[in-house]
């Protein structure tokens, strides 16, 4: 068996003070000094926290907001002096798709690399839009001894990116044809390029450092490729260049000591490939795909040429169908893509690569299980960085969190430790699931449950279907 794939990890505490949900407003001239006082028993220690968060106070307006939200001192003060407060920077925070909740994990994970759990419990929607209207099958949580991130058996994250042929033929022992390249990476997820508005020119050379440390694979547009420094010997195989539908190609010393290459898609698609490969047979080129009105229509068209090897389908940043008045969400659009692909029976041959959307590691498992066999993610690393999402870098304004002036030690810190909670997540949900390699996760919609089919399924035979305005 092989050694089980490890992320070192380290804990990165934030350099702007914390933004939290929760907070306890405490009314002390009411106070009876209670000798049992409840915050002596808080058991999150948040009350001393707070004392010494006072003294050691930078910034007068940055109160204390890291209550956990239990309840448990607001329910039991004899003199009902506590209530909860709710943070209204913390309300402000990200977009319609990227929920305060979303980014207040992603902090934490960067910070410590563990899973949270939270006083309050799961906060939340049962059901929505988008990924949360999609539940994953947890029935096989029956040895919680042996399965997850505690167990003793190995569950493998692996994949490989390629081509793999329908069937092999031998001669004389050995395979007639030759086998094409496959790049393997141990985690599920390759970084991608920034949304233009977000690409730091510092965040380059972070990204090739954390691809090397997590065994993964970051995506740098070939026109941005000066911004990674010169020491790039070493990290090439943890790099891939995308080249646009008319950039040049990159130079064939560096072509040859790379795995994977993404270029745009455009005319003279296989001629381009074929340029490529001429160079270094053993690469793998991915075909970039916007999801737009023709994207998934495009992805079943070249998953059938014998030339493409993967398919990257790309989202917007909310995972939402581009340039759409009604917009398709990108798990949808993957799930079309892939069963078209199982109809046609030529799924296992090509794989997929999704992007778009991709904001939590629940996210990850679910995109799986929709049909890809990897997914690409980016702002969720930038909120590592502490981000906000405030989009003021997008207006030309300076950046509230100071990421053009963050130090490498930091930013690969944060990064790491979200991918290393990220693939913690992704054993714990594969544990409960009963499955032991994610590669037998890929289109098991049977282990997943979807609100839209359950609710045509229970409703539709007396309502008829749902008509969305």
């Amino acid at each position: 068996m092989p050694d089980k794939y490890h992320i070192k990890t380290r804990p990165v505490p934030p350099r702007r003070p914390r933004i939290g949900r929760c907070g306890v407003v405490d009314w002390r001239e009411d106070c009876a000094g209670c000798h049992n006082c409840v915050k002596r028993d808080c058991v999150f220690d948040r009350y001393r926290e707070e004392a010494a968060y006072i003294r050691d106070m930078r910034e007068m307006d940055s109160l204390f907001f890291q209550c956990m939200g239990c309840f448990s001192c607001v329910q039991q003060c004899t003199k009902g002096l506590l209530s909860l407060s709710l943070n209204p920077v913390y309300e402000r925070l990200g977009n319609g798709y990227w929920t305060p909740q979303m980014i207040e994990t992603t902090w934490t994970q960067a910070e410590t690399a563990r899973i949270p759990v939270s006083g309050a419990g799961y906060r939340g929607p049962f059901s929505g839009t988008g990924f949360d209207s999609m539940w994953t099958d947890m029935s096989e949580i029956v040895r919680p001894t042996r399965d997850g991130i505690h167990g003793r058996e190995y569950i493998s994250t692996a994949v490989d990116i390629g081509r793999k042929p329908a069937l092999l033929q031998f001669e004389a022992d050995a395979a007639r044809d030759r086998l094409p390249p496959l790049v393997d990476i141990p985690i599920p997820m390759i970084i991608d390029m920034m949304p233009q508005g977000y690409r730091l020119p510092n965040l380059p050379a972070v990204f090739k450092v954390v691809a090397a440390q997590t065994g993964t694979i970051a995506i740098v547009d070939y026109n941005e490729w000066d911004l990674l420094g010169n020491d790039l010997e070493q990290y090439l195989p943890n790099l891939a260049a995308y080249i646009g539908p008319s950039a040049p190609a990159p130079a064939a010393g560096m072509l040859r000591k790379m795995r994977l290459v993404e270029v745009g898609d455009g005319d003279r698609l296989e001629q381009r490939i074929a340029e490529l490969k001429a160079v270094n047979p053993d690469i793998v080129v991915a075909v970039r795909i916007d999801l737009d009105a023709h994207g998934v229509e495009r992805g079943i068209e070249l998953a059938g040429e014998p030339y493409i090897e993967a398919l990257h389908l790309v989202a917007d940043v909310n995972g939402s169908e581009l340039n759409s008045g009604s917009p398709r969400f990108v798990k949808d659009m993957l799930r079309q893509v892939h069963t078209s692909l199982v109809q046609r029976g030529i799924r296992n041959e090509v794989t997929l690569i999704a992007g778009g959307g991709i904001a939590l590691a629940e996210h990850m498992a679910k995109q799986i299980i929709c049909g890809a066999d990897l997914v690409s993610v980016n702002l969720p690393l930038l909120i590592a960085l502490e981000c906000t999402l405030c989009r003021q870098c997008n207006d030309g304004l300076s950046c509230r969190a100071g990421i053009r002036e963050i130090d490498t030690d930091y930013g690969v810190g944060r990064m790491t430790n979200l991918v290393a909670a990220w693939h913690d997540q992704l054993i714990e949900v594969m544990g409960a699931m009963g499955i032991r390699d994610v590669r037998r996760l890929r289109g098991e919609a049977g282990r997943a449950l979807f609100y839209e089919e359950l609710e045509e399924a229970t409703f539709g035979k007396l309502f008829g279907k749902r008509r969305n305005g």
